[in-house]
């Protein structure tokens, strides 16, 4: 229960009292004019809506001017209408909520109609469908790849707070006040400021789309369908089925699996061990059942949970996500006796498809005529450097391993989910039983591929084996030859690579491996990592890279918090920003209990990126920083006789 004390403190949850609201300083925003308007149409408008009981805000932002229009009080509808129909429009979550709103203000625009609309979307849940019945308004279709709705076309799934934040935008601010209030004119200012910025918030996500924009729309123009929306798993939705369907003469249906269904796991034939322990483990996979759970997926059959082999001294995890090897802060590194190898299956999952003739029952056998066709098109767009066309490809083919377990998909086949990740990684494990039988130390796995650590004279005899392992399983694997390899875990590593690029994964990183972009993860001190490769890569002091860096996107440190968070009683929102800094005492916490936020001790808010370069960064934090994560990765044993600080 909210309740205010005699301060006018607001009090959540257990004694936590926040600060009154403090206004943040307005950003000035020149106003598009009318002959402007006219005169840009068919160009870009960023649109976004905000409802309360008492004020209605409709904001647009022009893409290519960064100009204004805001919509208030009695707009005229006939002007919206145009707009929606005279440029192509860009929100975040729009198709469900933004536009369904900005049709209903068409036929009404009192704020307690559009609240009360708004409510029965996002409180209550109700589809457009049934808000168009009960409130006799229809939602007039745009033409196709009018509008973009980047909530799919963005990896994984985040908030527009949290996209924006991992693209270092100038001020993340949450909803200034709660939807429910009634405002005064003084708060709708301040309103209209927040508009603005999720505005430009919005504006940095579809920039930074471009590229997997303009390959929505190359696709969509060529297979005919509308994908600007679309995330890839449903770009493949769309296009796989509709290319089957071409073949069977008709559309396939979603095929209904009742909870409870088991399965049974089919041992392709060259999976044959010969060491006892994966023996065993290949005796338990088939005699398990792989039953279909209440919410519709494959759960671990219990007597593999917690499954693991060890094998010439390292552990390797079974489980439903694939294949993980378990060491803890190892290092290795190549010299002129010892190499470093990685090896990782080339289209793993979708060749494990192909190879075994497994198909999705409701598309039949056509489904592999579609899916090898789109893998071969990609052969020749590579070949070609045709990337446009390479990673469209890539999209369908990737897209689809994850619609075989997706219950609300036409391709869904639980039993093909089991063959995939099962096989997938009993020949991994046939691949290090084969490679370790023969002399060769596997020290890394993890979901597709495999790190050697082999004598440098054993080259042609790894060569050998690596091909027999082709040869038996019809699977094609490429090499990386790493420098040094220095992990925490298996999805946590430095890797210097022969040609001294470095290769970051887990939270050293600063991108993700669904997109290969910043999107997929948030900015923790990205400058350790910097310091890290370069010291690891060509031995430059950790301090002068962290000294010398002026960047301070390459401090800050993002975090997504339930409920909220506050320092000394100031709300900060549910996506964070800080860095460390000089002088800076206490944590912040959560709002709902007054918890600490981890990793938060001397953590300065940076919910407003300064223009200049701050004079009270704590580099001294940052540098003993690195030296942790040296430790983590193994590094620092090695570091003792040698000084880089």
């Amino acid at each position: 229960m909210l309740t205010l004390d005699d301060d006018d403190r607001l009090i959540i949850g257990k004694g936590v009292r926040l600060k009154p609201y403090r206004q943040r300083p307005f950003v000035n925003r020149e106003i598009m004019t009318e002959a402007e308007l006219y005169a840009s149409v068919g160009s870009d408008l960023i649109l976004d809506v905000e409802s309360y009981p008492n004020y209605f805000l409709a904001g647009f932002k022009h893409v290519q001017s960064g100009k204004f229009i805001f919509l208030e009080k009695d707009f005229n509808p006939k002007f919206l209408s145009w707009l929606l129909h005279s440029f192509r429009t860009v929100g975040f979550n729009s198709i469900s909520y933004d536009l369904v709103i900005l049709w209903a203000s068409y036929i009404n625009r009192d704020p307690g109609f559009l609240k009360q609309v708004t409510n029965d979307i996002i409180v209550y849940g109700k589809p457009k469908r049934e808000i168009e019945r009960e409130y006799g308004f229809k939602c007039y279709p745009l033409e196709s790849r009018q509008h973009i709705d980047l909530i799919n076309v963005c990896p994984l799934k985040g908030s527009l707070k949290l996209y924006a934040a991992r693209l270092h935008c100038k001020r993340i601010q949450d909803l200034p006040f709660p939807d429910t209030e009634y405002l005064e004119d003084w708060q709708k200012d301040v309103v209209r400021d927040y508009n603005g910025n999720d505005l430009d918030n919005t504006d940095i996500i579809f920039k930074f789309c471009k590229e997997r924009l303009a390959l929505r729309e190359a696709l969509s123009i060529k297979y005919g369908e509308d994908l600007m929306s679309k995330s890839d798993a449903q770009m493949a939705e769309v296009v796989i089925p509709k290319e089957v369907a071409k073949l069977n003469g008709k559309w396939p249906k979603r095929p209904e699996i009742e909870p409870g269904t088991a399965y049974k796991y089919s041992v392709p034939p060259y999976i044959k061990f010969v060491t006892p322990q994966l023996q065993d483990l290949l005796y338990k996979i088939k005699k398990a059942e792989f039953v279909v759970q209440d919410n519709g997926y494959i759960a671990l059959p219990k007597e593999l949970e917690g499954a693991t082999v060890t094998i010439n001294g390292t552990t390797f995890a079974i489980g439903i996500g694939g294949l993980h090897s378990q060491e803890k802060s190892i290092g290795y590194e190549s010299d002129e006796e010892n190499q470093l190898s990685d090896r990782d299956m080339v289209s793993f999952y979708p060749n494990i498809l192909i190879n075994g003739k497994l198909y999705p029952s409701a598309l039949g056998p056509n489904f592999l005529i579609v899916f090898q066709g789109f893998k071969d098109q990609r052969v020749i767009a590579k070949r070609n450097k045709n990337f446009t066309e390479d990673k469209g490809l890539k999209i369908f083919i990737n897209g689809m391993s994850g619609k075989l377990s997706d219950v609300w998909s036409k391709m869904r086949s639980p039993d093909l989910t089991i063959q995939m990740t099962v096989t997938g990684q009993l020949t991994l494990l046939l691949f290090v039983e084969i490679l370790t039988c023969n002399g060769f130390k596997v020290i890394s796995a993890n979901t597709d591929g495999i790190v050697i650590y082999h004598k440098r004279t054993d080259n042609e005899k790894l060569l050998h084996w690596i091909k027999y392992f082709e040869q038996l399983t019809g699977f094609e694997t490429e090499n990386t030859e790493y420098y040094r390899y220095y992990a925490r875990d298996v999805n946590a590593y430095f890797a210097v690579k022969a040609n001294g690029e470095v290769k970051v994964k887990g939270p050293y990183s600063e991108v993700g491996s669904q997109s290969g972009t910043q999107l997929d993860t948030n900015p923790i001190t990205l400058i350790c990592s910097d310091a890290i490769k370069l010291f690891l890569s060509n031995k430059t002091p950790i301090a002068d890279t962290i000294i010398n860096c002026k960047d301070i996107t390459r401090f800050v440190t993002v975090r997504q918090v339930k409920g909220g968070a506050h320092k000394d009683g100031e709300y900060l929102g549910k996506v964070i920003r800080w860095y460390y800094a000089k002088g800076e005492y206490g944590t912040i916490n959560y709002v709902i209990n007054g918890n600490k936020v981890p990793e938060t001790e001397g953590a300065k808010p940076a919910m407003d990126l300064p223009d200049d370069f701050p004079n009270d960064v704590n580099h001294e934090w940052y540098i003993d920083k690195c030296k942790e994560i040296l430790y983590d990765v193994g590094f620092s044993k090695r570091a003792k006789q040698v000084s880089f600080w």
